[in-house]
């Protein structure tokens, strides 16, 4: 049994005291604290938060050896009682982080509590010293402040809020208790968030048969400022989202879009999971090309369930669908770098923009490509099948036969229901990077939807190929497509724009380009501190475009399977 406890003294310095208690089995053991987290494939490196580390044998300090960035050896006496305690900063609050501040004790395990080396399967408490007046939201087993699970990877896997203004309220569907907990400023309006959960709940259970967890757990942050964010695990899932006062208005879409989403990981990524993290190893990178299953499945399904249960429109569908096509075509890398590839990347700059052009997004790609998959199969099969039964499948076949998914397992289920020989269709567009654009025409077509890609009035946008914002004080440029008039002209990133033909120009840059639409350009540019003179080319044949989604027919025998 190991046995850990957590506490505070001063939350305004934002550290908790974390203490491991265990008897020793060797004359020599080591302690692991976690290099990432599951549903962020990048290193954490949590390390960099632990301050104060200790082990003692019997209350007598032991002498130990930091033998990598998160790992401590020690040796002891066999069968005695050993303690390790460290201090972990916990300032930080999103979907997967730790954070204490006055009102509330956050923890992911997996950010801040190690583990020792050969006892992972040991069951383990964990004891909260928390205040008398503070609930406890967690998808653990509970007794009072005590939680108890029977592995690590379940401890590593459950993240907890401790708070005294938790607000909760449950659901329940095909006899599986669901929890919703707000913590933060919100006013929840609990008959029509209840509503559309079930709806969207009961969904994706009837498609996938059963559910694999007994109860399971919407813990949702609320911040006053704008925020987006989501992570899975097998029995909850952590929402970052804000600001508070549009929750329930402007930004209800996106607490159905990331709650639907994540609930459909705890089929997909936590029970259908790539063999390369079957199990996880929380020491190094854990490399996989499946990141178009993991995420670009679930980004697809996640949506598509809120269609499929009535919980969104069509409109309200193809919104999120025509932000998904819109990410495509604003992304160079489309034109260099496999999804598969990409997935692989995620360890190395798979969250941060990168080098310009050089990968995609595997949530975008993955997405889009499942819906060309999902429309073959129904096409094909002529109705019987659709790509529900594809995971129906993996869920069924792996998880529930104890068994990671191999990329060559995935397109034999994949050909299973589309009953195609799909080898070329992975070789040119998951393993390669032909274009999408054709296959994304036809697949709409198909449903007589009609994808249409127009110009706009922005000059900078959709004739320049030039994406700025503003600062306050000039236009800051972010993104250059290649061939554009803007990369002729030799713009960089990052470059400031502070003139045009001797103006000096403010948050009105396309207003000034269209007035001199018809003359000679010359910008004058803040690069780095130092001031440039550029002409304007107008020679590039590519600019961005504004992708729109129209509904010719609701008729349609594909489209009908494809909504039910």
């Amino acid at each position: 049994m190991i046995n850990y406890s957590i506490s505070f003294d001063n939350p305004s310095n934002q550290y908790i005291t974390i203490k491991i208690n265990f008897t020793s089995t060797e004359t020599e053991h080591e302690i692991q604290l976690p290099s990432w987290r599951p549903g962020r494939y990048e290193l954490g490196n949590f390390a960099k938060n632990v301050k104060s580390f200790t082990i003692s044998e019997n209350n007598r300090p032991l002498s130990f050896q930091k033998i990598t960035k998160d790992r401590w050896k020690f040796t002891c006496s066999k069968n005695e009682s050993i303690s390790v305690e460290y201090k972990y900063y916990a300032n930080e609050l999103n979907a997967g982080s730790t954070f204490l501040s006055d009102n509330q004790l956050y923890i992911n395990p997996v950010n801040c509590c190690a583990y020792i080396h050969g006892k992972q399967n040991e069951p383990f408490t964990l004891l909260l010293d928390i205040p008398s007046n503070y609930q406890i939201a967690c998808g653990l087993e509970k007794n009072g402040n005590t939680l108890t699970g029977n592995s690590f990877d379940e401890l590593a896997d459950s993240p907890f809020i401790c708070s005294p203004t938790l607000k909760h309220n449950t659901y329940e569907s095909n006899n599986t208790l669901f929890h919703i907990w707000f913590q933060g400023e919100v006013k929840p309006q609990w008959d029509k968030i209840i509503t559309d959960f079930k709806k969207f709940t009961d969904k994706q259970i009837e498609k996938f048969g059963d559910f694999p967890v007994k109860e399971y757990h919407f813990l949702i942050q609320i911040s006053p400022y704008r925020t987006y964010h989501g992570v899975e695990h097998k029995t909850s899932t952590v929402i970052h989202l804000g600001p508070s006062i549009d929750i329930f208005g402007d930004f209800y879409s996106d607490l159905l879009g990331v709650s639907s989403h994540e609930l459909y990981h705890t089929w997909n990524v936590k029970s259908i999971r790539p063999i390369e993290m079957f199990p996880y190893d929380f020491t190094k990178e854990n490399y996989s090309e499946l990141g178009y299953l993991c995420e670009g499945v679930t980004t697809y399904m996640g949506d598509l369930m809120l269609l499929k249960s009535g919980v969104f429109t069509i409109e309200e569908y193809l919104k999120e669908m025509e932000t998904q096509i819109q990410k495509h075509l604003d992304n160079d890398g489309r034109h260099h770098y496999s999804v598969a590839n990409s997935s692989f990347d995620t360890w190395l700059d798979g969250y941060v923009p990168g080098a310009p052009g050089r990968k995609v997004s595997i949530y975008t790609e993955g997405c889009l490509i499942t819906f060309i998959l999902d429309v073959k199969i129904i096409q094909n099969s002529n109705g019987k099948h659709s790509f529900d039964d594809v995971m129906r499948h993996l869920y069924e076949t792996y998880y529930k036969q104890n068994k990671g998914v191999s990329k060559e397992d995935y397109k034999n289920a994949v050909e299973k229901f589309a009953n195609e020989d799909l080898t070329l269709f992975w070789n040119k567009y998951i393993d390669g990077f032909e274009p999408l654009l054709p296959l994304l025409n036809d697949t709409f077509s198909t449903l007589d939807l009609k994808l249409e890609l127009n110009d706009g009035k922005k000059i900078s946008v959709e004739k320049l190929g030039l994406k700025t914002i503003f600062n306050g004080n000039n236009h800051v440029v972010k993104s250059i497509l290649e061939n554009s008039s803007a990369s002729k002209s030799n713009l960089s990133l990052e470059d400031e724009i502070l003139g045009i033909n001797n103006f000096e120009i403010k948050n009105d840059l396309d207003k000034w380009l269209n007035y001199f639409s018809n003359e000679k350009i010359n910008l004058l540019i803040k690069r780095k501190g130092r001031f440039i003179n550029l002409d304007l080319v107008l020679e590039g044949n590519i600019s961005f475009v504004k992708s729109k989604i129209l509904v010719n027919s609701t008729n349609n025998p594909v489209f009908s399977k494809w909504i039910s």
